[in-house]
């Protein structure tokens, strides 16, 4: 994980979920935009889950009714908890006897009936072979993926910020959200505890303790007490997302300029749910760039064992393929009643890379879209053209620098730009005196400028070859940089400058802020579904993670007070806008279970919106790749009916089978009063698979639930395909709600 901020420019998406589902602060130092799925594991140590006596949310006994919680005061509770504790003891004398050097670091009870395993040595085939084992799986690892507001307007949360019980500021009061990441530095102004209720946290006013606002503060890391690592954020990811989700109201921001002084950022940012109360669950404590399993699960129990109602999981990795045993237990955390949203992944474009724990059935997974903003310098032509670009890890004026544009044609040229890509050598002295204009693609920045800088030039502007707006540029890290300012423009921007051949034009020295229109854009690096075996629809939905401004540690400022900020991108950065609008929803429908607000959030969202990667312009529908599409916060708060799950997938059919199969929804009344749901199928294949729903209506008092049932019918003859369709649910004639439906053929 790159681990530099830019200040000054986007950080780009490293990770596939920041800690690799999520974006972390950094930049992008080549072109490969597709990362290879990759399973990562720590074996060294397991997740071992034990037969018997089942854990406490899906426990007859003691797992809460809809809407609630587990009651640990409760003697059942107690009794189960102890039932749980002698079944973990004889598999703790099982391994003394067959296994001495294993040691258990870590017990569950809530969601799963497991411990983690220091194997020491010993094989997972020995802890299988345990008669009271009922799975056993190396511990995975996860990385971490990073009104007036852009963003804000983007997802319609002023509107439902007018509909809170208390006022439109302090949207989410009283909802607890986990930031199970890398910390939160307490002392940035988003964290300002005034005005919320004395006494939820004792006061210790340093990066990563607590306040009145964040109100928990613990270190999950079973190797934390030999090397001395604490809650405080060390990378700035955790602080970044925390701002995302629960920034207070209209705090001033502004963004560094080492040349000219702060630059003003003209709206002062929000968190998605400004009232809400945030925890620290600091899994990637220090400098660690890597959590497993076991530490994530030890945060997600202590979480909810504290009542927290939503936790923001902005991380991924660890196995792909069959459900693991983190994704289980997200799954059991929402069956009890904890919301959980968790990034994605950045490893897209890509059939199929969708991460763990983004895939759990009922994790609520992120996609990331553009916002149009950023802060860089200003390009301006003689002929009066002026374009905004972003700066990175390279060079860059220190006064303003004048000189003809050429627009290098040398060379192979990108496609989409229609300029070369500068990966090989130039003709000597064709660029002299001149700023380079040169296409992203095919190699490296740092290769790019290098032969730029060789053919004279005395600087670079490189153009962005997908839609969008410019992305903070990284080197490649070989010996020998470039040392010529180096900057990059939008594909629009540089579309209009491609046609400005030996036009005089000026790079600005100092930075400004600019908006753009390029807005809703699906993120080049999100993860795309279906996930594996299951071919389930992933992500469920998308918010913005391209260019999302939030706070950053007192350690990232050059100013002397604790409030800088910095613009990150990843699924991580779209996880908290989903974390914090379900904290807006539950903080208005306090009695919706974790199921109507995981629905009301995914399918009320906005289809029709979200464009794609390459032009910025088609619409994409593609559920595996926008799930139901854009979040809409003021839809969700409006929700009046609820589907759970929230998309059905039929698996992989064998193609020209003939086979048909069947899926359920469970639907339930929101509203207040008796209302009549009708279903109809959008579906936008001519031929082919065809999708039917039964019964064609139901009529459902307050709170009450019917069972609806859709029949996919796979003729024979059918081809290998992706194939989609859309359940509609109307209330008085008008659509209330959506959701996927998917088979693919194989």
């Amino acid at each position: 994980m790159t681990r530099s901020i830019s200040m000054v420019a986007l950080a780009c998406a490293v990770l596939a979920g920041p800690l690799t589902v999520g974006a972390a602060p950094g930049t992008t130092a080549d072109d490969s935009r597709a990362a290879a799925k990759v399973q990562r594991q720590d074996r060294t140590s397991a997740i071992v889950e034990l037969k018997g006596a089942q854990p406490l949310t899906i426990n007859a006994a003691t797992r809460p009714s809809k809407g609630k919680k587990v009651d640990f005061n409760s003697a059942a509770v107690k009794n189960q908890r102890a039932l749980l504790a002698a079944q973990r003891n004889e598999f703790r004398q099982w391994l003394r006897q067959n296994a001495p050097s294993a040691r258990i670091t870590s017990e569950y009870d809530v969601a799963l009936n497991a411990v983690a395993v220091q194997m020491n040595g010993t094989s997972l085939a020995t802890l299988r072979a345990a008669p009271m084992v009922a799975a056993a799986q190396y511990n995975g690892v996860y990385r971490p993926l990073a009104h007036d507001d852009p963003d804000l307007q983007l997802i319609h949360a002023w509107e439902a910020w007018q509909l809170s019980p208390s006022s439109p500021e302090l949207a989410g009061s009283g909802v607890k959200i986990a930031i199970i990441d890398t910390g939160i530095d307490v002392r940035h102004p988003c964290f300002n505890d005034a005005g919320y209720p004395e006494g939820n946290a004792p006061d210790n006013l340093v990066n990563g303790g607590t306040n009145d606002k964040v109100i928990y503060a613990e270190a999950f890391y079973n190797k934390l007490r030999k090397e001395g690592l604490g809650t405080s954020d060390e990378d700035g990811h955790g602080t970044h997302v925390a701002g995302t989700a629960a920034c207070n109201a209209h705090t001033p921001a502004w963004i560094d300029d080492p040349s000219d002084g702060p630059v003003d950022i003209p709206y002062d940012p929000s968190g998605v749910a400004p009232g809400a109360m945030l925890g620290n669950f600091n899994v990637f404590p220090g400098t660690l760039e890597e959590s497993r399993s076991e530490d994530i699960l030890n945060a997600l129990q202590r979480a909810y064992e504290l009542g927290f109602d939503v936790a923001n999981m902005s991380l991924g990795g660890g196995s792909n393929g069959v459900l693991d045993l983190l994704a289980k237990a997200v799954n059991r955390f929402d069956r009890g009643g904890m919301v959980i949203a968790v990034a994605a992944g950045n490893s897209g474009p890509g059939d199929r890379t969708v991460e763990s724990p983004g895939y759990a059935e009922r994790a609520i997974a992120a996609g990331a879209s553009s916002v149009g903003h950023f802060v860089g310098a200003p390009v301006t032509t003689q002929d009066g053209g002026r374009f905004g670009a972003a700066s990175g890890d390279f060079a860059t004026v220190s006064s303003n620098l004048t000189a003809p544009l050429d627009v290098v044609m040398d060379g192979p040229t990108d496609p989409a730009t229609g300029i070369a890509i500068a990966c090989s050598a130039l003709p000597a002295g064709s660029l002299t005196g001149e700023i380079a204009l040169i296409s992203r693609g095919s190699c490296s920045f740092s290769t790019k400028i290098r032969f730029a800088e060789a053919a004279g030039a005395v600087a670079v502007v490189i153009v962005n070859n997908i839609a969008g707006d410019p992305i903070a540029m990284g080197s490649d890290g070989t010996p020998n940089q470039p040392t010529i300012p180096a900057y990059m423009v939008g594909l629009e921007d540089g579309l209009v400058l491609a046609n400005k051949e030996g036009v005089p034009t000026t790079i600005v020295a100092g930075l400004e802020y600019f908006r753009t229109a390029n807005d809703n854009i699906v993120a080049g690096f999100t993860s795309f579904g279906p996930t594996d075996v299951e071919f389930r629809v992933k992500p469920d939905v998308v918010a913005p993670g391209v260019n999302v401004l939030s706070s950053q540690p007192a350690w990232a400022c050059t100013q002397t007070t604790p409030s800088c900020w910095a613009f990150f991108q990843g699924t991580s950065m779209a996880t908290p806008h989903v974390a914090g609008s379900a904290a807006v929803v539950i903080d208005q429908h306090p009695d919706w279970t974790s199921a109507d607000v995981r629905s009301a959030i995914v399918n009320t969202a906005a289809r029709g919106v979200l464009k794609d990667t390459a032009t910025g312009r088609t619409v994409v529908d593609n559920p595996n790749v926008v799930g139901a599409g854009l979040e809409n916060l003021h839809h969700a708060v409006m929700a009046s009916v609820s589907l759970d799950p929230v998309s059905l997938a039929f698996g992989g059919v064998p193609s020209g089978s003939g086979q048909g199969r069947t899926g359920e929804f469970v639907v339930k009344n929101l509203t207040s009063g008796t209302a009549t749901f009708t279903f109809a199928v959008d579906d936008p294949f001519a031929g082919g698979i065809t999708y039917t729903v039964s019964p064609a209506s139901v009529t459902l008092g307050p709170g009450q639930t019917a069972t609806i049932e859709v029949r996919m019918a796979n003729p024979r003859g059918t081809t290998q395909r992706d194939d989609w369709a859309w359940l509609e649910v109307s209330m008085n004639g008008a659509e209330v709600a959506h959701a996927a439906l998917y088979t693919r053929t194989k």
